[in-house]
């Protein structure tokens, strides 16, 4: 069993944003006791320093590093596309590559930088190739719902809607916590807009209502590619930015991460 951190322990820490979907990245070395509870403090937005989730960065034989995401609310999640590209962002800064390959929990992902401005990076990132699982018809809120379930690594359900609705978060979670996603879902209800365009809103696993998703983003297009209402590739469209997916032989997502801030995590007696 691991010792807690005493209070006083200092943890640094970075934070980044890709398209409003934000991380802290922080080395597994700084890290002890409850890794769970810890990323619950260290992402609390009013008593700590706020994000999505949080990357625990470790080396790796086969890559330039490993990333362990812990969402939020302390549940372990198998893959962020946008929380990997951030920590992409993050090493590109440190050392200058211009291709991160980034070990995570559903296996190696590899960033390509494709250009940079001050501490904004953007890369394409080969995610790998999707699973298209069937149509399912759930109840939410009272009434049916038919989408499309899609692995990018991550389990997603995909809902082809006219128009998003006011309470559409009510039925995300209500579809998130049904039998048919023993392990959960990520829930993307998706608006066509062209060939070539769709809107999405997301909401994660262990998380809630996000700004944006890699692979939130990736399983839309998908769902949109494979149902023949759009064509590679595609423009989607979130409330924290914009991102680009193609799919060839595998599915490439494009977009940015920002750097924020450095800063160190103060443990207090009230948080252990």
């Amino acid at each position: 069993m691991t010792v807690p951190l005493q209070p006083g322990a200092k943890i640094p820490f970075t934070k980044a944003s890709a398209c409003g979907n934000d991380f802290l990245l922080v080395e597994l070395a700084h890290a002890s006791g409850d890794l769970s509870a810890l990323t619950r403090q260290l992402c609390d937005r009013h008593n700590g320093v706020g994000a999505d989730g949080v990357e625990w960065l470790s080396p790796d034989a086969d890559a330039d590093v490993k990333a362990r995401l812990i969402n939020a609310d302390g549940s372990e999640a198998e893959i962020s596309g946008n929380g990997t590209r951030c920590v992409a962002a993050q090493i590109c800064s440190r050392e200058g590559k211009a291709e991160i390959l980034v070990n995570t929990g559903a296996g190696l992902k590899r960033c390509q930088l494709i250009r940079q401005q001050d501490f904004t990076f953007e890369f394409e990132a080969d995610m790998g190739q999707p699973q298209i699982g069937g149509q399912l018809s759930i109840e939410a809120m009272g009434v049916g719902t038919i989408g499309t379930k899609i692995s990018m690594g991550n389990p997603h359900f995909v809902i082809f809607v006219e128009t998003f609705q006011e309470d559409w978060q009510r039925a995300a979670a209500q579809i998130a916590s049904q039998d048919h996603f023993p392990e959960g879902t990520n829930v993307e209800y998706v608006v066509w807009r062209s060939a070539s365009e769709i809107e999405i809103r997301l909401f994660e696993r262990g998380v809630g209502e996000t700004q944006s998703s890699g692979t939130g983003s990736c399983a839309a297009a998908v769902a949109a590619i494979a149902s023949r209402r759009a064509s590679s590739p595609i423009k989607v469209i979130a409330p924290g930015g914009s991102q680009t997916v193609r799919w060839d032989d595998h599915v490439y997502l494009q977009g940015p991460a920002t750097i924020i801030c450095n800063g160190e995590f103060l443990i207090g007696e009230f948080l252990i």
